[in-house]
């Protein structure tokens, strides 16, 4: 039997299991039960295969058998870039029930299988080792916590556990589907890797997460209604990322141009919604908000303060954070 990792969080906390019904999923569901773990279930049905109201059912019946409470999101999306919108769609359904449930954890079924492929993905896009490693078996997030405690174990040994236990469970055959990144990279790369050389990836891991620790530092963001502030790290290198991860959660994401100008000239905007500004003490995000008329006292003021002029128009427009700014400006 597989052994799950941080059994003793998960012994200790509230937990949502994210619950599709297929291979991953599945087997985590029963190592919990297994292992006495409390947890309840959430489950996203996109009505994309003749399968999907199946599998929303098997979620219902499993939950009721043993006595478990599942939360079920029903979508319909159609058009371009469905991998995209559905990730965003269910991970707004799972913060909303990590809110409302008062839940501490919130369990997915990633196992190293996925691990490799997102590290061999991110690698070709251009990134260094926060981003490779983004795929953790704990990631604390502003409000609760993701674990993730297959994230050792391969596909290959989780199917094994299914099969001598006759676990029901689900195959999406759009897993086969090579017309998605990912898809093709678990096809080419990632699978005949794990296959060969899974127990020195499990080590390298081991090792990368390590220094990933010792590399980048977690920053905290403070917020006086839009305008998000932290004090800067050690390291330009932990202040990007943490600014990248900042910017995530308010639903915009960087450009690789937009970071090497931010680095360059300390300020940035993002997307034309955001205006990132890195001074000497701390960094700021607010709304972007160009083309606003401003006094002529207001604006003397920002300019002996140093206040970055694309900074000023959220400001102008919102006096709590202009005096949020000021106070930690003449500290």
């Amino acid at each position: 039997m597989p052994n799950l990792l941080h059994l003793n969080l998960l012994r200790s906390g509230k937990s949502l299991l994210a619950f599709s019904g297929g291979v991953d999923s599945t087997a985590l569901f029963h190592l919990l039960i297994e292992n006495g773990i409390t947890f309840d279930m959430a489950h996203v049905n996109y009505h994309t295969r003749p399968a999907s109201d199946t599998e929303e059912q098997n979620a219902q019946t499993l939950a009721h058998n043993y006595n478990l409470t599942c939360f079920i999101h029903s979508c319909h999306l159609s058009g371009s870039n469905f991998e995209h919108r559905a990730r965003e769609e269910r991970h707004g359904f799972f913060e909303s029930l990590m809110k409302t449930g008062n839940y501490t954890y919130l369990l997915t079924a990633h196992q190293l299988n996925d691990r490799l492929e997102w590290l061999l993905m991110q690698l070709t896009r251009g990134a260094g080792l926060p981003e490779m490693m983004g795929i953790r078996s704990l990631d604390v997030k502003e409000d609760f916590t993701i674990l993730r405690p297959l994230l050792q174990h391969t596909r290959d040994e989780i199917e094994a556990y299914l099969h001598e236990h006759c676990h029901k469970h689900f195959i999406d055959e759009s897993n086969a589907d090579e017309r998605y990144t990912r898809n093709r990279f678990r096809k080419n790369y990632s699978t005949p890797l794990i296959r060969e050389y899974a127990d020195g990836l499990r080590r390298s891991f081991a090792y990368l997460d390590e220094d990933r620790e010792e590399i980048i530092e977690t920053l905290h963001f403070e917020h006086i209604k839009e305008l998000y502030y932290t004090q800067n790290p050690k390291t330009l290198r932990s202040l990007i990322y943490g600014i990248d991860k900042m910017l995530k959660r308010l639903g915009s994401v960087m450009s690789a141009n937009e970071k090497e100008n931010l680095r360059k000239e300390k300020w940035c905007v993002i997307g034309r919604q955001y205006i990132v500004v890195i001074e000497e003490t701390y960094t700021f995000i607010a709304p972007y908000i160009p083309n606003i008329a401003m006094d002529k006292e207001f604006k003397e003021a920002c300019r002996k303060l140093k206040i970055q002029a694309k900074l000023r128009g959220y400001l102008y427009s919102s006096p709590e954070a202009y005096s949020a700014i000021r106070r930690l400006k003449e500290l």
